[in-house]
């Protein structure tokens, strides 16, 4: 293995974009479950307004894509990564080759535009039944 072969720099950067890709789908999806369950186990770090909204907004992202029929950017980017490493598309090694399966299935657009814009919709809801909290601003006490 070279470690300046050009090939094998392309590999390397589609194996780690399909780390990347299914680390974001993890946060979305762990992320919901653990929401879930601690709104009702009443864990307030699952409040926190930064983290609610960051994944509100990845999910929203996910179902725009979705319905204007755009495909996924860092897919777009894993394919050409592959094509200029020589490889056939959604081939790496063991880990990526993992990953890649477990995040890519065969099924009609229209099933996945519908997962997404249903699972859109479960996080939008809770959103708003369980909403994201700032923390109050503390305010320097008065010596008196």
């Amino acid at each position: 293995m070279n470690f300046h072969d050009t090939q094998f720099l392309y590999r390397v950067g589609a194996d780690t974009t399909v780390v990347i890709h299914f680390a974001f789908v993890m946060f979305v999806l762990l992320g919901q479950i653990l929401i879930t369950l601690g709104v009702f186990s009443g864990w307030n770090w699952v409040r926190n307004f930064k983290f609610r909204v960051i994944h509100l907004i990845s999910i929203l992202f996910v179902v725009a894509e979705s319905l204007t029929g755009v495909i996924c950017p860092l897919t777009t980017l894993e394919k050409w990564l592959r094509e200029k490493a020589g490889q056939a598309s959604y081939q790496g090694d063991f880990i990526a080759t993992w990953v890649h399966d477990a995040l890519f299935m065969e099924a009609e657009p229209w099933v996945f535009t519908l997962c997404y814009s249903l699972f859109g919709l479960l996080v939008l809801i809770t959103f708003f039944f369980a909403p994201p909290r700032r923390k109050p601003v503390q305010t320097p006490e008065k010596e008196v």
